[in-house]
């Protein structure tokens, strides 16, 4: 009797649990919409227009040519662009993190008075802003306008990742730490730097990752903001204005065989301003693997 019984036991060990296996087949299926379309925009990227024009282009290029990157490498000023973004996006990250993390340690710390107060009204301009008219008043009002802190400054300071950063604080910098250091003499900025920062490098790696991202994705402040200095025009905003005009030319001389198919232009310019990020996400990924868990046990 106890020899089947553990018979059982053992051939249920081995049986494959039917709701692991839903999950794997589950994220199978998520990996799968988010790398699929991306794949399909490469393959677009490095088919000829007659393939792309004719829908016959899925996963794998078709009449394979790069002639859609020698045209946005056509334009010289398209390297001035690449390094206007990185150092925008460098300095954006740097400044961000700064504000973040000195603004999320008191808010951290139980014996600041009023804290509650404070997080609340930062809290609340997540739900309600003046608007995108204001917004370009007080930058000309404070001569910013066709300056490269028109595309630093305004956004330098997220709410959101100040929230994630006080919560991770919160629960894994232990307060007796924070009161050996204090019995030793350490002030606050000690505190910070030798304490807190080096035990927050996964959230702050997170943090920074979702800085960066931000800043080299976005375009529309530099569109408003930059009208004449045609020099500081990041990568986007670059590559917007040559697939409008790749689409305003398409659109009037439909018949000219030497002009680009705009989806072609369009697939490669998504590739050229992705890989970048692409390409240092794996060096930031094990540290963001780690800031996301970070609070999600208690122990």
């Amino acid at each position: 009797m106890k020899a089947s019984t553990g018979n059982s036991a053992a051939l249920s060990k081995n049986r494959p649990d039917i709701w692991e296996l839903l999950i794997r087949i589950v994220i199978v299926i998520f990996s799968l919409i988010c790398l699929l379309p991306f794949l399909h925009v490469v393959a677009k990227s490095l088919s000829s227009d007659s393939f792309v024009i004719a829908n016959k282009v899925f996963l794998w290029p078709e009449g394979f040519t790069i002639e859609a990157y020698k045209k946005i490498f056509a334009d010289a000023s398209i390297l001035r662009s690449l390094y206007v973004s990185v150092i925008v996006t460098v300095l954006f990250t740097i400044l961000g993190m700064i504000l973040t993390i000195c603004a999320a340690y008191p808010l951290s710390r139980a014996q600041f008075k009023g804290r509650r107060v404070i997080t609340f009204i930062f809290l609340f301009t997540m739900y309600f802003s003046g608007g995108i008219i204001p917004d370009y008043m007080n930058i000309n009002n404070l001569g910013l306008l066709d300056t490269i802190w028109s595309l630093v400054l305004p956004l330098s300071f997220s709410v959101f990742n100040l929230l994630i950063m006080k919560t991770s604080l919160t629960s894994s910098i232990p307060v007796s730490l924070e009161e050996s250091a204090r019995i030793d003499g350490a002030g606050h900025f000690r505190i910070l730097w030798s304490i807190v920062i080096p035990l927050s490098k996964p959230i702050i790696a997170t943090l920074s990752l979702f800085y960066a991202v931000g800043r080299w994705n976005a375009y529309q402040d530099a569109l408003f903001y930059i009208k004449h200095a045609t020099e500081l025009r990041p990568l986007q905003l670059k590559l917007y204005y040559l697939v409008i005009q790749a689409t305003e030319s398409f659109q009037m001389e439909a018949t000219t065989v030497q002009l680009s198919n705009p989806e072609v232009l369009k697939a490669s310019v998504v590739v050229f301003a992705t890989l970048p990020i692409l390409c240092i996400y794996p060096f930031v990924q094990k540290y963001f693997v780690q800031g996301v868990m970070l609070g999600a046990v208690k122990e």
